[in-house]
């Protein structure tokens, strides 16, 4: 009796062990763990500039651009890559979308600068551009926040912010106000600070540890 008990026993605990070590290896191969850490860095150096950190000059951004390209925009793209290799399309979806706008913005800034797209010493024309990038960006992220309405609410409170974030320096770009910006420059720090929530999860997980609260869906929940 006590050898079958055994026997039995290993045969139950088996399916849970190799469960566990499942769900390890999912909480390892996490793309947040790339694409969260490199969003926080950009946001930060954003965060910056908008309140007025890096200065007030033309040259104020110099030291953003790269940042943004290199740790957002890339980190962003790698993590999508790795999120659609794993199957986790809303993932993907996400580090996507941010991945092409935080590419975009420093397309913008240079383009800005170096006359790539046309004359941007026209009157007007700086800030033209600058509102129709806000703009449609800004709709774009609305567009997700709706969607992420069925995902963890602390997505939605990210989507939310970075919301308003865009908002804010779309009506300080248009009215010229340094104050907006600057207030919209707290708004990227606080969306910061959810992102290094989520990346403290991903990297606990990842390490053996339990997942931290991300809050019910809204819709759903």
């Amino acid at each position: 009796m006590t050898t079958i008990d055994e026997q039995s026993g290993a045969a139950h605990a088996a399916p849970d062990s190799s469960a566990d070590e499942a769900a390890a290896a999912a909480a390892a191969a996490n793309p947040a763990l790339v694409g969260v850490p490199t969003f926080v860095i950009g946001s930060v150096a954003l965060g910056l500039y908008l309140i007025g950190f890096t200065g007030s000059s033309d040259n104020a951004a110099i030291g953003m651009v790269p940042i943004l390209f290199a740790s957002n925009g890339i980190g962003q793209l790698i993590a999508c890559v790795w999120a659609a290799r794993l199957g986790q399309g809303p993932v993907a979806a996400i580090f996507g979308i941010f991945g092409a706008f935080w590419i975009s913005f420093p397309l913008l800034v240079l383009g800005l600068g170096h006359n790539w797209f046309g004359d941007a010493t026209v009157e007007g024309a700086a800030t033209a551009a600058q509102e129709t990038f806000l703009l449609t960006w800004l709709i774009g992220i609305v567009v997700l926040t709706l969607a992420s309405l069925r995902l963890p609410s602390i997505f939605t409170l990210l989507f939310v912010l970075v919301d308003a974030a865009l908002l804010l320096v779309l009506l300080g770009t248009a009215s010229g106000s340094t104050g907006l910006l600057a207030i919209g420059g707290i708004v990227v720090f606080a969306f910061a600070l959810v992102g290094v929530y989520l990346f403290v999860d991903a990297m606990g997980q990842a390490a053996g540890g339990k997942a931290m609260p991300m809050g019910k869906p809204i819709i759903g929940g």
